[in-house]
């Protein structure tokens, strides 16, 4: 759980460093429960990945009963509780007030257990845990959606996308990582809402589509994006041709399937799927020439608020498949310098998923079994002369000297130079000839 508009990493908290705090409320008279997310994956059969507690105890009460503790949102009625080698949240349990920014609630009040059940999102985050009389408080019949894996919303489901926008990407993100389906009510909530997603802010939204689109479930949560009508409302900076979604839907199915990617590699995909609209080869380049690229990542990073390293891999990872994918087959240097490049597995992983998608599938099927015959010594070897040389050998340092470079390079990487003797003298024609 985190605050109300609030968005701090969630230090390590244990279940027996939780338990104990628990059980301190309880033995000062309170009413404690283990609450949200750890019932909700235990009741999935998953291991809990933080411990949180609700309370009927308010914040000053908690402060008074645990010597060590921090004030993170105590207007919320949140207390960070330092118990052994955990960070416990103690939460007092609450209603919210008017919604006002579709973000967060002007204020609240302390209330019982069942009305804060009642406030929260989804009936499956709604649970709470009595650790010592081992049952569960539902007053939301979550558990009956957990065993139905369905996700509902807890009461009028307008209501509560309306009170939170940013709810409308936590439906997908649980829909996918738990596998769920979206009840109907709560899914159709979600397609008329879907336009306050315009009032989230950028960083938001990226931090939502970092957990729902990098794990293995992204083909998932991809699809639940446009079925819902999200798609169009995040990728709004970009081409997103509705009729084309299955075909989205295989790109994301085709990479690196079952294993999670970096967030990078998923916004290249997703920029390819939203700019892909033609299984023309001559097109598909033309998406994936430089210039379309940057116009590209400069849109993602400006939607999403991307960092400088994941701008840099997407650019790097949707240029690096313009020379595969050309009208014209690949040369063997290019092949040898998409190898040996840092964002090769990133954009062999996208041509897979291209493939999955039946774009190309002869030319990449050739492809993979070209590169797989490419020797690890013949990547990445050192270029036999360098700028310096040319500048001894007497060249005028200018533009020339970087199309003179990878032309030797190139040369190099096919074999067709064996030394420095030979590449000088290619450098010299080729000088000799840009010069006239």
């Amino acid at each position: 759980m985190t605050l109300p508009g609030e968005s701090h990493p969630k230090p390590p908290c244990h279940r027996a460093d939780a338990l104990a705090v628990l059980v301190r409320l309880r033995n000062a008279g309170h009413m404690a429960y283990f609450a949200g997310g750890c019932v909700r994956d235990a009741l999935l059969g998953l291991p809990p990945k933080d411990w949180d507690i609700a309370t009927d105890a308010p914040p000053q009460r908690v402060r008074e009963i645990f010597p060590d503790t921090q004030a993170v949102g105590a207007a919320f009625g949140v207390i960070l509780v330092r118990q052994g080698q955990s960070v416990v949240e103690v939460a007092t349990f609450r209603a919210d007030n008017v919604y006002e920014d579709g973000r967060r609630p002007t204020s609240v009040r302390f209330t019982s257990a069942q009305e804060d059940a009642q406030r929260r999102d989804f009936t499956i985050n709604g649970l709470f845990f009595d650790p010592l009389e081992d049952r569960v408080i539902d007053y939301v019949d979550g558990r009956a959606d957990i065993e139905a894996r369905r996700l509902r919303a807890i009461g009028n489901a307008s209501q509560r996308f309306e009170e939170d926008h940013l709810r409308l990407l936590r439906a997908v993100r649980f829909a996918a990582r738990f596998d769920l389906e979206i009840e109907p009510a709560t899914a159709e909530a979600i397609r008329s809402a879907a336009p306050r997603l315009r009032g989230i802010s950028p960083e938001r939204v990226g931090d939502e589509l970092r957990l729902m689109l990098t794990p293995p479930s992204r083909d998932h949560a991809w699809r639940l994006l446009w079925a819902l009508r999200l798609g169009p409302v995040i990728f709004r900076f970009l081409p997103h041709p509705p009729q084309t979604l299955d075909m989205h839907r295989s790109i994301f199915l085709g990479v690196a399937p079952g294993r999670p990617v970096t967030f990078g590699l998923a916004l290249a995909a997703a920029t390819l799927c939203a700019r892909a609209q033609t299984q023309s080869p001559a097109d598909i380049c033309v998406l994936l020439s430089k210039p379309q690229v940057g116009q590209c990542v400069r849109a993602v990073r400006q939607a999403l608020r991307i960092s400088n390293i994941e701008s840099d891999e997407i650019g790097r990872t949707l240029t690096g498949l313009e020379p595969l994918l050309n009208a014209q087959p690949p040369t063997l240097a290019q092949k040898k310098r998409f190898a040996a490049g840092a964002t090769a597995p990133l954009s062999l992983a996208l041509i897979e998923g291209l493939a999955a998608a039946d774009f190309h599938v002869d030319r990449i099927a050739q492809l993979r079994d070209d590169l797989a015959k490419l020797k690890p010594e013949d990547l990445g070897v050192a270029p036999l002369i360098g700028g310096d040389d040319l500048t001894a050998a007497g060249f005028v340092p200018g533009p020339i000297f970087k199309s003179i470079l990878e032309a030797l390079y190139d040369a190099q990487l096919e074999r067709r130079l064996d030394n420095r003797e030979q590449a000088m003298r290619l450098a010299r024609e080729l000088y000799e000839r840009g010069s006239s």
